[in-house]
């Protein structure tokens, strides 16, 4: 998760490098495209969960069926987020002032969800691996495809014209494109790899046929589709926010969207450790063992929360050097304005310390909840806390006082909310009694 953080952290330092506009440009896009893709790869990576419950239960037929199964969720997940690509466009029209912002959102929005079907397949893939606990290998994985990723930023963001053994070589500068392009490239790498991977290791058991995997598909939709709803519920309110402070000022909208950016570097962990304790809990109840369920999820908290706290401290302690990779030129000639960005740019990491203890727990939580089949609970809550008191809460400041810090201390009071329910939740036990697996 801490790679997948690198490459978004190094597309945008590259692309502010390019212009502000383009900074400004890649978050909406990108979370508007997780609005769409977030659903269909939450629904396929829940197949996570399946794989760990008959992995605890010693079910290894079983794990190879969930993954087939969730392989035909990807696939068909991949074809349904097609028609989404003129619906997306047509939301930015709407929600974007600026032409020359427009027109390179749709740049990156339109080449991010053709390549979406890579996203959907690595998911399946590395959900095999995962529930069963193998998570090195989806590490290394990643780790050379988010490599192949900050290898071709610049090249296809920058372009290059370079003389070789006397032939002249060159490409144009594909901009905010470059960056999505190298996205998709480094997720198709990962998608291949794994595949074949998974491939490999069921060939050692023989052939199988994939129609029998279908009669999981009931099961994990059931459970799966609460799931990504959470996850677009949660990416939506995100967006609307991030749409609602680009009204505040163009400079302003710079410094947050590269503070989320840093946001998300350090936070990207904490989902890393959502799927380990929902592995942990779906293995533990897979082998009839709630307690032990409850007790993997409580240690996973402590370290997650004691990760993200250290994490954020030195965030603070180096704001200024964060900041300053994404200056653009235009910003480091004006001393003025620049003094403004990290002045504003510290201000928000202070109030993003003040949520990241809070929103650690309650994803690791939630992740925990999954684990145990409590996925309609996550869903309710997140449309209850997001729609119901965080955004009228940020539409009242945006009225009332419409200043990026007072925007972004609404999230403060909605990560503590959102934090306490999950944690009632999950004390009163209420997941002992469900059942995932028949």
């Amino acid at each position: 998760m801490v790679n997948n953080a690198a490459m978004q952290f190094a597309d945008r330092a590259y692309l502010a490098h390019d212009s502000m506009e383009a900074l400004e440009a890649v978050l909406p896009a990108g979370m508007l495209m997780w609005i769409f893709a977030g659903f269909f790869q939450s629904v396929v990576g829940y197949s996570n969960v399946f794989v760990g419950q008959y992995h605890g239960a010693g079910d290894v037929h079983g794990c190879r069926e969930s993954y087939r199964a969730a392989t035909v969720i990807a696939v068909c997940s991949g074809l349904l987020s097609l028609p989404l690509l003129p619906l997306g466009e047509w939301l930015l029209e709407l929600s974007t002032l600026s032409e020359t912002v427009l027109s390179l959102e749709k740049r990156y929005y339109s080449v991010v969800m053709l390549g979406a079907f890579f996203v959907y397949g690595q998911t399946a893939a590395a959900s095999y691996f995962t529930g069963r606990g193998r998570t090195r290998i989806v590490f290394w994985v990643n780790l050379l495809g988010n490599a192949l990723n900050v290898a071709v930023d610049p090249v296809l963001i920058f372009g290059f014209d370079v003389s070789l053994f006397g032939s002249r070589l060159s490409l144009e500068p594909l901009g905010i494109a470059g960056a999505a392009y190298a996205t998709v490239l480094s997720m198709a790498l990962q998608w291949a790899v794994l595949t074949y991977a998974v491939r490999r290791e069921s060939a050692a058991a023989g052939a199988e046929p994939w129609w029998p995997a279908v009669r999981r598909l009931p099961r994990i939709l059931r459970f799966g589709v609460p799931s990504g709803l959470y996850s677009v519920l949660n990416i939506l309110s995100f967006t609307i926010f991030v749409f609602v402070t680009g009204g505040v000022g163009e400079m302003e909208l710079a410094v947050s969207n590269a503070c989320f950016t840093v946001n998300y570097l350090l936070f990207a962990p904490m989902e890393g450790f959502a799927i380990g304790a929902s592995t942990l809990v779906a293995q533990a109840i897979g082998r009839g063992d709630p307690d032990g369920a409850a007790r993997d999820a409580r240690r996973t908290i402590l370290l997650g929360v004691g990760f993200v706290a250290v994490l954020s401290a030195l965030a603070l302690v180096f704001a200024r050097p964060l900041l300053s990779l994404f200056e653009s030129d235009a910003l480091a000639a004006d001393a003025g304005r620049m003094a403004e960005f990290h002045s504003l740019g510290f201000t928000l990491m202070v109030l993003m310390a003040a949520w990241q203890v809070f929103d650690a727990a309650d994803v690791i939580l939630s992740g925990a909840l999954k684990g145990a089949g409590d996925t309609k609970f996550v869903m309710v809550w997140m449309l209850i806390t997001s729609f119901a008191l965080w955004l009228p809460m940020v539409f009242a400041v945006r009225s009332l006082h419409n200043t990026m810090p007072a925007l972004w201390s609404t999230m403060v009071v909605y990560v503590v909310v959102i934090c306490a329910g999950s944690f009632v939740r999950w004390h009163f036990g209420r997941w002992r009694r469900i059942r995932v697996v028949g």
